[in-house]
């Protein structure tokens, strides 16, 4: 990892150790809730890894709070800037593409703000998020290819896509150019389908 994916791994493991402890639970009992290894949880907590979008998804959602508080200081009530070059860089591709968390809200509805870039030949695969999440994308440069529960919506510079994300969906450059999008995510009532008490040991 670079500097800045070390910083952002440690911040990272940080705040999901302290929302962890806040709650007094295990690490085998977050590891059930959100669907990971302990040993994963592990590496994350220390810092060890840069987790990927879906683990953080999982971690976000069994621990009630949204992506942004996982990967984000803690918002205030004054208006948050995030510079060019600032965003949470919490994808990469194999040949350079970025997928970057630059503003969010706080729970219960979460909204996202991403800047993605696709370098030619890549593909991003994502689960499905949890139930009620919506994605707005916007085509900023070059086209891509979105794949949704099985249907595909081929994009240009200038059109946009609205659709349910929570169904399988990718992102997928089959161009020999760079394409550019921004990615809006809606997840309302993040954490309502986890229960509400301290998980069994």
């Amino acid at each position: 990892m670079d500097v800045s994916a070390e910083s952002l791994a440690r911040a990272i493991g940080t705040r999901v150790k302290q929302q962890r402890k806040d709650r007094g639970w295990t690490l085998d009992q977050l590891a059930e809730f959100a669907g990971v290894s302990r040993r994963m949880l592990v590496n994350v907590e220390q810092g060890a890894v840069n987790p990927s979008v879906g683990a953080l998804l999982r971690l976000s959602d069994a621990l009630r709070v949204g992506l942004p508080a996982l990967v984000e200081p803690p918002a205030s009530r004054a208006a948050k800037l995030t510079r060019n070059g600032q965003g949470a860089v919490l994808w990469t591709g194999d040949a350079g593409g970025q997928g970057v968390l630059v503003a969010g809200t706080e729970p219960p509805d979460v909204v996202e703000l991403w800047d993605w870039t696709l370098a030619p030949g890549e593909r991003h695969d994502s689960e499905a998020h949890s139930h009620g999440t919506r994605e707005l994308l916007h085509v900023q440069e070059g086209t891509v290819t979105v794949e949704v529960d099985g249907d595909r919506y081929d994009l240009a510079p200038g059109d946009a896509l609205s659709f349910h994300g929570d169904a399988p969906h990718a992102y997928i450059n089959s161009t020999d150019a760079s394409t550019r999008f921004s990615l809006t995510v809606f997840e309302p009532g993040v954490g309502a389908a986890h229960r509400t008490e301290t998980p069994n040991a």
